[in-house]
């Protein structure tokens, strides 16, 4: 499931393949874009904000250095390629002639070429293409960055406390309070405080505490695949509550338990979480 780290690790991916090469095709699946053409745009570089994936690109240059006309009928402006991963999107990069193995074909919706690599979006949402001037249109909503320059614990915990009335784990999944917590961070770290899902964001204690703990997880596992909040590694022994229903805690043995909070499935243990009054 795409989380803050995993869209981290996804945009690292994409800028170790294509950052500084110039695109030698592209093919949009989407009806906004298909009839775009980014051959000859450079990619500048891929980073994330929250969930969101962004591609930056320079515009392409004749022999005597002047822009040329392009698709998007610009001169000499950059534009950012946006996508969102949401809970099943990925982006994956092959080599030159590889097969695509990673997802079914009719689920491509981008695919960019360079001479150096192949990358493919499977899956993918909210795809838009617009002058990186204007990411903070689509983008300046957000919370800080779990993973971002802009983390601030406190900015994070204002934005929490502003909703005393919301449940804590619907607030958590707001990215508009802090940008990167999905349902597995959400589930571990409502554990890790013993705070029950269903608690008010006005009776939670320590706010600032727990924005912090949500930024030390996801640094965590910055750089690698495997999620982890118990820090183990090993297959069933990456998480406390998370994808465990009726297995027992880690802490005091109780089953875990599972229901919808929201439009979101909760996991935690009634002992070690117990219901605010």
């Amino acid at each position: 499931m795409p989380e803050g780290d995993t869209v981290w690790n996804t945009a690292r991916v994409l800028h170790r393949a294509l950052a500084g090469h110039r695109l030698t095709g592209s093919d949009f699946r989407v009806p906004r874009l298909a009839a775009t053409d980014l051959t000859g745009w450079t990619v500048h570089e891929s980073a994330s904000r929250g969930k969101h994936l962004l591609l930056r690109l320079t515009p392409p240059t004749d022999p005597s250095g002047h822009v040329e006309a392009t698709a998007t009928e610009t001169t000499g402006q950059r534009w950012t390629l946006h996508s969102h991963l949401r809970m099943e999107g990925a982006w994956r990069t092959y080599r030159p002639g590889e097969r695509w193995t990673a997802r079914p074909a009719h689920l491509i919706r981008v695919v960019l070429y360079t001479d150096h690599a192949v990358a493919v979006g499977y899956h993918l949402h909210e795809v838009a293409l617009m002058p990186t001037t204007e990411e903070d249109a689509l983008l300046g909503h957000l919370g800080p960055d779990l993973l971002g320059p802009d983390w601030d614990a406190a900015e994070a915990a204002r934005r929490l406390g502003a909703h005393p009335g919301t449940t804590i784990g619907e607030a958590l999944l707001d990215q508009r309070n802090l940008a990167g917590v999905g349902n597995l961070y959400k589930c571990e770290l409502l554990f890790l405080r013993g705070v029950s899902p269903w608690t008010p964001v006005g009776a939670v204690p320590d706010l600032p505490g727990l924005t912090a703990l949500a930024h030390r997880l996801l640094a965590a596992n910055r750089g690698r695949w495997t999620q982890s909040t118990t820090g183990s590694l090993h297959r069933g022994q990456t998480s406390y509550v998370y994808g465990r229903r009726a297995q027992p805690c880690r802490r005091c043995g109780t089953a875990i338990r599972k229901e919808v909070l929201g439009d979101r499935v909760t996991y935690w243990c009634p002992v070690c979480q117990p219901a605010h009054p």
